[in-house]
């Protein structure tokens, strides 16, 4: 009887904890960045859809642009040294939020943003190799499935800090477009100040608690991972350029995080459209449904984890992008809170494929994984892109969200979300072109 090969030993079960605390962190600044492109849009109203959106823009290029830097940069330090280095400019972007709200001023903000996405480009690139060689290669994709299913709670977290102390917190949205006219300057002065700095207190507290645990991670010992001897660098890109599953990872994984981020960015401007039509007593909150999706996200994640014992991992894949997919066209076809639901729904479906895209795309690197994971973090910028295509979709008719209606019943809100669909197939194509490879390697 062959011996049962544990996910995480207990050897490296302390370093695996600590490690998977980062994964948390950074869902925290994810998801209470995530409401801010409505947010922004209520505070200052001078703002269109894509203007807007422009938040996502900042926060998902300072992935693509940090994510070679920081994988270099570990290559030639350490692991350990990444993650000091991210928590730094965590810390640094979140504080620059003081003089952004201070000066009022939107392209400050989305500069503070960008930095600390630099910072969270770091800890990913550093930290999803060194889970993934924190044991056996065989149990490599179910352990970052279990250390990525922490990341939904630092998510949860962030959304529940950005509807509590910044959206409910609002005074924006306390008026209508009507009363906001016939406003003086100087009412409209203290609103914007007020809002700006409400917006800016949970980053700026934020950036106290990276730095507490920026401290713990300098007095914590990471063990140094067994490496492969190190090829030169031009043959490092060479060796990844050749490998097709690679290749075809990064470019699922781009269009998997740009399908994440529509959905929980727009299910703002999609509930605001569903409550048009509604009284004001009937009228739902966007941030419980993101919350409700949050959880099923999680809890997806679990069980996906549990099945890889039993499913491959390409194939469960390709079966969950197939389950997105159905999710997607709901959201666009089924009228009131079908629709709704079905948005909702698609995050059970995406709960695994951020680390599973990650660990099929990495497998059997060795220590070219540093390199090739700047690869899978620098596509994340199909967060900074995606969403200002969907709000470039929402600006069809003008500011509303049915202005346009396709094939005379589609809001441009709710067809917006063709994009996500179109993602998340993309997505199942790679599971299904992986499971092939797996099929014929066996």
């Amino acid at each position: 009887m062959s011996k049962k090969i544990p996910v995480v030993s207990k050897e490296l079960l302390f370093p695996f904890i600590i490690i998977t605390s980062l994964f948390a962190l950074w869902g925290i600044a994810n998801d209470l960045t995530n409401p801010m492109v409505s947010a922004f849009k209520k505070v200052m109203p001078e703002l269109t859809n894509v203007q807007a959106s422009l938040v996502q823009f900042a926060f998902y290029f300072g992935y693509f642009f940090m994510a070679l830097p920081a994988a270099l940069f570990i290559r030639k330090f350490s692991y350990k040294s990444g993650i000091v280095v991210g928590l730094l400019l965590y810390a640094t972007g979140a504080f620059l939020f003081y003089p952004a709200a201070a000066f009022e001023e939107y392209t400050y903000f989305l500069i503070s943003l960008w930095v600390l996405t630099c910072g969270l480009a770091f800890l990913e690139t550093t930290s999803n190799p060194l889970v993934l060689s924190l044991g056996a290669s065989e149990t490599a994709t179910q352990r970052l499935n279990l250390a990525q299913a922490f990341n939904p709670m630092g998510s949860l977290t962030g959304m529940i800090i950005a509807q509590v102390f910044v959206i409910s917190a609002l005074r924006s949205d306390d008026y209508t477009a009507e009363a906001f006219n016939v406003m003086s300057s100087e009412e409209l002065a203290i609103i914007r100040e007020n809002d700006l700095g409400i917006i800016s207190v949970p980053y700026i507290a934020l950036g106290i608690v990276v730095l507490i645990i920026m401290g713990i991670i300098i007095f914590t010992k990471i063990p140094k991972t067994l490496e492969s001897e190190k090829i030169n660098l031009k043959d490092s890109f060479k060796t990844l350029l050749r490998n097709k599953r690679y290749i075809q990872g990064v470019l699922a994984q781009a269009f998997y995080v740009g399908a994440q981020i529509m959905c929980w960015t727009y299910i703002f401007q999609y509930v605001d459209h569903m409550n048009e039509n509604l009284p004001e007593a009937d009228k739902l909150t966007a941030t419980w449904f993101n919350v409700a999706a949050m959880v099923i996200f999680l809890i997806g994640r679990w069980i996906g984890t549990w099945l890889m014992k039993k499913i491959d991992p390409a194939k469960l894949l390709m079966l969950f992008g197939i389950g997105g997919v159905i999710m997607s066209a709901g959201a666009i076809l089924l009228p009131g809170m079908g629709g709704l639901i079905s948005l909702v729904g698609i995050s059970v479906f995406m709960s695994i494929m951020f680390p599973t895209i990650y660990g099929i795309a990495l497998k059997d690197m060795g220590d070219e994984a540093k390199i090739g994971s700047a690869g899978l973090v620098m596509a994340i910028v199909g967060g900074a892109l995606m969403p200002v295509l969907q709000g470039s979709i929402l600006d069809w008719g003008g500011d509303g969200f049915a202005d346009v209606q396709v094939m005379g019943f589609i809001p441009e809100v709710k067809f917006s979300f063709i994009l996500p669909l179109i993602c998340l197939a993309v997505v199942a194509w790679y599971g299904y072109s992986s499971s092939k490879i797996n099929n014929i390697t066996k």
